[in-house]
């Protein structure tokens, strides 16, 4: 028996590994941070034997009630993911399951590997709609990456997007792939309305040194990226400096910014209501917007969620209130679970990779039922 994470978005310590029914294992924190969550590892198995993994410092995690209800993930292949019995004590997170092959793979969520990052980007340079730019460069030197969808015009409205500021969310990066994958559909009508009407700029993973070292929420120097919005700085958050200084150049007329989150198991967003400048216009965009989620899919709902800032009380350290209130525009964090959508469970994948990617897809229906009221 042998257990890795010597790989892209690895993440666990081994306390001991020397009988299949009692594998004592703890999650490593952010570095230069308190935080964990997010999990990814390989286990070398004995076949049709059932393994008992233990996460003993589960219940300290950041969202220790995030595991309450949870399935992990496990593949054999890398690509099709499945849910295995779990079980969450208060204290410690027990993953049981019998391999049916000599080797497994363990996740919080689906990863979202860096190499696969890169493939998306020239994927989707091949499109005639879409440049790829390069921002700046991360604490690690990775670059920054964007891609610019549509031909910019006068008339048209600047919708930007942006996914995984924290890293450990990465159905945030499936949901963009399955938005692109849509967008760049020359045969798909609402892609091609909202290219005569709009230029996407979007930024796939926001933080792609928190990806590659297997962080849940922080980037390389330990800093939460979606509270680094009022004032950025090139030694501590320079991700979204290169981001918000472009954002300057261009002009923002809607903002979506993609998460997960650990414990509410539905589809939802949060808006802006917070902001100082918040007003009637603001509301009824904002109202619009959440209408025409729900025509487009059923994933989606406006029961749960987080509360509502009161009036002028919004964090302006968060990326959605921030942008909207320094744009005055329309701006959404989009949240998605890590476990199930309640509304519409799926027991053997639960909320998933696919799932994410086609509500992405999804998305671009809503947008375009608003575009035209952005200004």
């Amino acid at each position: 028996m042998f257990i890795s994470t010597a790989f892209d978005s690895g993440n666990i310590e081994v306390i001991s590994a020397d009988s299949a029914d009692n594998i004592r294992l703890r999650i490593r924190k952010d570095n230069q941070s308190d935080f964990y969550q997010w999990f990814h590892f390989k286990l070398f198995a004995e076949i049709d034997v059932e393994h008992n993994m233990v996460i003993e410092n589960a219940g300290g995690s950041a969202y220790p009630k995030g595991w309450e209800n949870y399935q992990a993930m496990a593949s054999y292949d890398r690509e099709h993911w499945f849910r295995v019995p779990t079980h969450f004590d208060g204290e410690k997170l027990t993953i049981s399951h019998i391999p049916e092959q000599e080797t497994v793979f363990y996740a919080y969520f689906v990863p979202y590997s860096w190499e696969r990052h890169l493939d998306l980007l020239q994927i989707a340079q091949q499109s005639s709609w879409v440049q790829q730019c390069v921002l700046g460069t991360t604490l690690d030197g990775r670059e920054m990456n964007m891609l610019v969808i549509g031909e910019p015009a006068a008339h048209k409205r600047n919708i930007w997007i942006t996914a995984r500021q924290h890293p450990g969310e990465t159905m945030a990066e499936w949901f963009v792939e399955g938005l692109l994958e849509h967008l760049l559909d020359e045969d798909e009508p609402v892609s091609r309305q909202l290219l005569d009407k709009a230029v996407f700029y979007v930024v796939p993973n926001m933080n792609p040194d928190g990806s590659v070292r297997g962080h849940l929420r922080t980037n390389a120097a330990g800093v939460n990226l979606n509270r680094e919005w009022a004032a950025p700085s090139l030694d501590k958050s320079p991700e979204v400096f290169h981001v918000l200084e472009e954002m300057d150049a261009i002009g923002v007329d809607m903002y979506l910014d993609v998460h997960g989150d650990e414990n509410l198991p539905y589809n939802f967003v949060a808006g802006s209501e917070g902001i100082p400048s918040y007003d009637e216009r603001h509301a009824q965009l904002e109202e619009n917007f959440r209408s025409a989620y729900l025509a487009a899919t059923a994933e989606f709902q406006t029961t749960y969620g987080y509360e509502k800032e009161a009036p002028g009380q919004a964090n302006l350290t968060v990326a959605s209130s921030a942008v909207s209130e320094r744009f005055k525009c329309l701006a959404f964090t989009i949240e998605m679970p890590f476990k199930d959508n309640d509304d519409m469970p799926e027991p053997y994948q639960q909320w998933s990779d696919i799932r994410s990617r086609n509500f992405g897809r999804d998305t671009l229906k809503a947008i375009l039922d608003v575009v035209d009221q952005l200004r």
